[in-house]
């Protein structure tokens, strides 16, 4: 049914605990600063409301909670490249050393030793981030290429379902980015944009058994999700009686927000644990296949793009130094 092992992917969330503490930390961190922010904003609302009937002070309030989750949402997204590099990069240098065997240190000191493995890959957060941004693009080309292999087959209905499964196809992929990003921290290349380049045609002539294994983790989480959306739907209404004015929607934002702390923090990296095992598995012992290169290179400008930077790549004096010691 699938390729990889839950057991051995719960086996290294416990190896990984400070990550999965640090995680939590900054993703209910995040939530909680979404749920002050925009519980400010709407008693502010509510304040200035009460200068109007009690419509205005509805209108008032919702539009004061609504510029509140706004303003924060918007520091979360330009935050992103950030939030990339200090949380997710590290925790995937972590679990690639783990899954080949190799020693790391236990307790706080774990963060520390991801974050030098990060650096020495991809240096600053913008080139990382950069990087990723190249990745995700080049993926999407890889699920419309798989896309139209599908289409051309000879089953019958299958153009009516073909939308449900471009969706279903381009959910599926929402963690190979990281998987491309773990590829080029385990190949030790101070080149990150050439390893990344050859996990990108690894991953397009294994594309079949990855994004099977892709969408039975997103059924998964999703379903996961689900469950912990639902547990939290009682703890938001909670935070919504506290707010001024009526808000049944507040209380289903305020569920989905806490659920995706939880998402982000604990089940996308078990689902990642998942899916790295399927990725080296697939592509162990094998090389980037010329005919894949070219098709992508034909198929995609940012794959291009990606090489050029993999070409134009100079290593910096400090990794100079140290290779010439």
């Amino acid at each position: 049914m699938w390729d990889f092992s839950l057991s051995r992917a719960f086996g290294l969330m416990l190896r990984t605990w400070p990550f999965l503490l640090f995680r939590a930390v900054v993703y209910f961190g995040i939530a909680a600063a979404l749920v002050v922010v925009t519980g400010t904003g709407a008693g502010v609302g509510y304040g200035v409301g009460m200068f109007g009937d009690a419509e205005f002070q509805a209108g008032s309030t919702f539009w004061g909670g609504a510029v509140g989750f706004g303003l924060t949402a918007g520091v979360v997204f330009f935050l992103r490249d950030y939030l990339l590099y200090m949380v997710k990069a590290g925790h995937i240098a972590v679990l690639v050393e783990l899954l080949d065997n190799r020693p790391i240190p236990g307790g706080q000191g774990q963060i520390a030793y991801a974050r030098t493995i990060v650096a020495d890959r991809f240096g600053q957060a913008s080139a990382l981030f950069a990087l990723d941004q190249l990745v995700k693009g080049v993926i999407n080309v890889i699920t419309g290429l798989t896309e139209g292999l599908l289409s051309i087959l000879p089953i019958p209905g299958l153009d009516r379902l073909m939308g449900a499964v471009r969706a279903y196809l381009r959910l599926a992929v929402g963690l190979v980015d990281e998987v491309i990003l773990a590829h080029a921290i385990r190949e030790r290349s101070d080149n990150a944009w050439e390893a990344a380049h050859d996990g990108l045609v690894l991953y397009a002539q294994n594309a079949r058994p990855m994004l099977v294994n892709a969408a039975w983790l997103t059924l998964i989480t999703w379903v996961l999700a689900f469950v912990v959306f639902a547990l939290m739907i009682a703890p938001a209404a909670a935070v919504v009686w506290l707010l001024p004015g009526d808000s049944t929607a507040g209380m289903f934002i305020f569920a989905v927000v806490f659920a995706w702390a939880v998402k982000a923090a604990v089940i996308e990296p078990f689902a990642l644990a998942c899916l790295l095992q399927v990725f080296f598995k697939v592509t162990e012992g094998q090389v980037p296949k010329p005919e894949w290169r070219g098709r992508l290179a034909q198929a995609s400008t940012k794959f291009r793009t990606l090489g050029e930077r993999a070409l134009n790549w100079r290593p910096t004096p400090a990794a100079q130094d140290d290779g010439a010691a």
